[in-house]
C-alpha cells in the first residue's frame, strides 16, 4: 500500500518502478550527465500512463521495451517551484520496460561541480550528488518518493584519471578507460541514489569497512575513523545484523552542505569532522545508524521524517555509549536537548512545525530538516526507555527493524504498531507517555525526563570560575573534547568585552582552531563584540566550508552587526559558487540573492 506523497507527481499505486538500469556519461566541461534510464515496471492496474518526477531535465526520447524498443509519446507537465515537472509517458497495459534518454541541466540542484581549486588537492575537478530530500529528480527521471523502493545497476563513464563511486558495490581502484559498473541488489528509495566522481583513493580499515578520500585527505581520514569497524559491530550488537554488505565512507570536499549523507554502502561525510582527536565521530555513528533507521525502514513521506531521524539519533547515542561510555553519550544528549529548545523557541512553542508528524504539503521538505525530527524524535524514545526500561525498548526496536526491513513506514502505522507491540501490554503506559502530545502536539511534553551530563557539570564549574576571576589559562581543560569546548562557548555571556575575548583566545586559540564545531560557536561571539582578529578567519571559513549547520549561525551573527549586511553580501558573493544548492536556497533568502 502506498501512502499519498505530497512531494511527488508519481502514481506508484498504478504503475510502480522496480529496477533501474542507468547508463550515464559524466561531462565536466558542460557540467551535465547524459544517457539513459531504463526502468522495469509493475503495472498494478492495467494503466496506460507512467508518471515520473523530473526537474530541469531535458528528455530527448522515451522507448517502450528497452533501449532498442519502440518510441512512445510523453509530456513534461507544468513546472512547480517545489516539485518540478511531472513526466507522463504513454505505455501499454503490458509494458514492462521503459527507457528514457535524457540530459541534466548544468544547474541541476542535486549536482555540485567543483573546480580543482575547490578541492583538497587543487588539481582535479570533483562532482557529487545530494539527492535528499527531493533532488534525485534533477538527475534521474524517477518516482521520487521515499515510499517507492527499487534495485539498480549502472554504467558510468568518466575522465580516465578520475574514480566514480555510487551508493552500490564500488570499485577500489581506477579503471584505465574511465568506465565503471555498479550494482545495488537491496531495494532503496530514490533519495539514496548517489554518485561521486573525483581524484579519490581507497584505504581499507577492515574486511568490510574503508575510506575513500582525496589523496591529500586520506591519511587524516583513516586516522580519524579507525574505530569504524567497532562502530558497525556495536550497532549490530544493539539492533541486529548489518544488511548492506560493506560500510565505507567517502570524505567529500568542504562544500558538502551536510555533516553526512547515509547513502547505502557509501556514506558521504564532510571533512569538517576531521578534528584530529576523533571527537566528532558521533556523526559517523549517526550515518551508520541510518543503515537500520532510514535505509532499512524508511519514512513513507517527508511528513514522517522523524521516523528516520528520531530513531537514528537515539541509535547513534547508544552506539557512542557502548564504545566510549555513558558520560560521553550524555554530553551528546545534552547538546541535542539544548538544540531542541532553541528550535522550539525559534519556531514558536505552539507552532505545528514542532509536531513530530508534519504537514509539509506545498513546501520544500527541507523545511522539516531541523531539530524537531532529530531531537524531539529521540526524546520520545528516551522517554519511552525511561518508562519501560532499556531491555523492553531494545527488544521492540530490534523486532521493528527486522519486521519492516526494506519497507516504508508512516506515522499512523507506526503508532498502531507501537500500541499493539508495547503500549497496550501495560495498562496506563500510553497515558504516562502522552503519545499523542509527542506526535501531534507542539513543543516538548512535560512528561519528558530531564537530561544531564557530569562532564558538562565540570565545564559549567570551570565557566563559573572564570567569570569569578580565575585566569582562563589556569582552567582544567586539558582533557576536554570538542563537545566540552562547544558547551563552554555556548555558556559564555553574549556581551563579552574585547579584553575577555582576547584572554580566552590567547589561552585556548579559538580563532585559529582547526575544529569547525568550535569555530561555529566562537565566531558569533567574536562578531557580536567586534573582535577584529576574527574577521579574516570568519571570511576564510565562510568561503571554504559549505556545511549549512555551521554557516547559519555565523551569517546570522554577521548580519546583526553594524555594517554586517553589506559585509555578509560581499562575502556571500564570493562564497556562493562553493556552496551546494541545498545551502544557497537558505542563504539566498537570508543574505540576499547574489546574481
Amino acid at each position: 500500500m502506498f501512502i499519498p506523497d505530497p512531494h511527488s507527481h508519481a502514481r506508484p499505486a498504478e504503475v510502480q518502478v522496480r529496477h533501474l538500469a542507468l547508463d550515464l556519461q559524466v561531462d565536466f566541461a558542460s557540467r551535465t550527465l547524459r544517457g539513459e534510464a531504463t526502468w522495469q515496471l509493475t503495472n498494478h492496474t492495467g494503466a496506460t500512463e507512467l508518471w515520473l518526477d523530473a526537474r530541469t531535465l531535458t528528455v530527448e526520447a522515451v522507448l517502450l521495451g528497452g533501449p532498442a524498443g519502440e518510441l512512445t509519446t510523453f509530456e513534461l507537465g507544468p513546472d512547480d517551484p517545489v516539485l518540478g515537472q511531472p513526466l507522463r509517458i504513454d505505455i501499454h497495459p503490458d509494458t514492462r520496460v521503459v527507457t528514457i534518454r535524457y540530459q541534466t541541466a548544468p544547474e541541476a540542484s542535486a549536482l555540485q561541480w567543483l573546480s580543482p581549486e575547490q578541492t583538497a588537492g587543487r588539481e582535479q575537478p570533483f562532482m557529487f550528488t545530494q539527492s535528499q530530500a527531493i533532488l534525485a529528480r534533477t538527475w534521474i527521471p524517477c518516482q521520487d518518493s521515499p515510499g517507492v523502493r527499487f534495485t539498480y545497476e549502472a554504467r558510468v563513464r568518466v575522465p580516465a584519471h578520475l574514480l566514480a563511486l555510487m551508493s552500490a558495490e564500488n570499485p577500489q581502484q581506477l579503471s584505465s578507460v574511465g568506465e565503471y559498473s555498479f550494482r545495488m541488489e537491496q531495494p532503496i528509495p530514490s533519495y539514496l541514489m548517489a554518485l561521486a566522481v573525483g581524484n579519490v583513493e581507497f584505504m581499507p580499515l577492515s574486511t568490510r569497512t574503508g575510506i575513500y578520500a582525496e589523496p591529500a585527505t586520506l591519511p587524516s581520514a583513516t586516522h580519524e575513523f579507525v574505530d569504524l569497524e567497532k562502530m558497525v559491530g556495536a550497532a549490530e550488537e544493539l539492533y541486529g545484523p548489518y544488511r548492506w554488505d560493506r560500510y565505507d565512507l567517502l570524505v567529500l570536499p568542504p562544500s558538502f552542505p551536510f555533516g553526512g549523507m547515509e547513502n547505502p554502502r557509501l556514506t558521504f561525510v564532510t571533512p569538517t569532522i576531521l578534528a584530529g582527536d576523533r571527537s566528532l565521530t558521533s556523526l559517523v555513528a549517526h550515518e551508520l545508524a541510518h543503515s537500520w533507521s532510514g535505509n532499512l525502514v524508511t519514512n513513507a513521506t517527508w511528513n514522517d521524517f522523524w521516523l528516520n531521524e528520531g530513531f537514528t539519533v537515539y541509535f547513534e547515542r547508544r552506539i557512542m555509549e557502548r564504545l566510549y561510555g555513558r558520560p560521553y553519550a550524555d554530553m551528546l544528549q545534552v547538546l541535542g536537548h539544548t538544540g531542541l529548545h532553541h528550535t522550539v523557541a525559534e519556531l514558536g512553542a505552539d507552532s505545528k512545525d514542532t509536531h513530530l508528524h508534519l504537514d509539509l504539503a506545498g513546501r520544500d521538505p527541507d523545511e522539516g530538516l531541523n531539530e524537531i525530527a532529530y531531537e524531539k524524535g529521540d526524546y520520545l524514545l528516551l522517554t519511552l526507555e525511561h518508562l519501560v526500561g532499556r531491555e523492553k525498548l531494545d527488544t521492540f526496536i530490534k523486532e521493528y527493524f527486522a519486521r519492516f526491513s526494506f519497507q516504508s513506514m508512516d506515522t499512523v502505522s507506526f503508532v498502531a504498531y507501537l500500541r499493539r507491540e508495547l503500549l497496550d501490554k501495560e495498562p496506563g503506559l500510553e497515558q504516562q507517555l502522552q503519545l499523542n502530545a509527542w506526535i501531534n502536539g507542539p513543543g516538548i511534553p512535560a512528561v519528558a525526563p530531564p537530561v544531564s551530563s557530569e562532564r558538562f557539570a565540570a565545564v559549567e564549574a570551570a565557566l563559573q570560575s572564570w567569570q569569578q576571576g580565575t585566569p582562563a589559562a589556569t582552567l582544567p581543560t586539558v582533557e576536554w573534547s570538542s563537545h566540552e569546548w562547544v558547551h563552554f562557548l555556548h555558556g559564555l555571556p553574549k556581551n563579552l568585552t574585547q579584553a575577555q575575548l582576547t584572554e580566552l583566545d590567547v589561552a585556548f586559540g579559538f580563532t585559529n582552531s582547526g575544529n569547525a564545531e568550535i569555530l561555529s560557536a566562537w565566531f558569533p561571539l567574536a562578531l557580536a563584540a567586534g573582535y577584529q582578529p576574527a574577521n579574516a578567519p570568519v571570511e576564510q571559513f565562510l568561503t571554504k566550508v559549505g556545511r549549512r549547520k555551521f554557516l547559519v549561525p555565523i551569517y546570522k551573527a554577521l548580519l546583526a552587526t553594524p555594517g554586517g549586511p553589506e559585509q555578509a553580501r560581499r562575502i556571500y558573493a564570493r562564497a556562493r559558487p562553493n556552496y551546494h544548492s541545498v545551502a544557497t536556497s537558505t542563504f539566498d533568502t537570508m543574505v540576499g540573492q547574489i546574481v
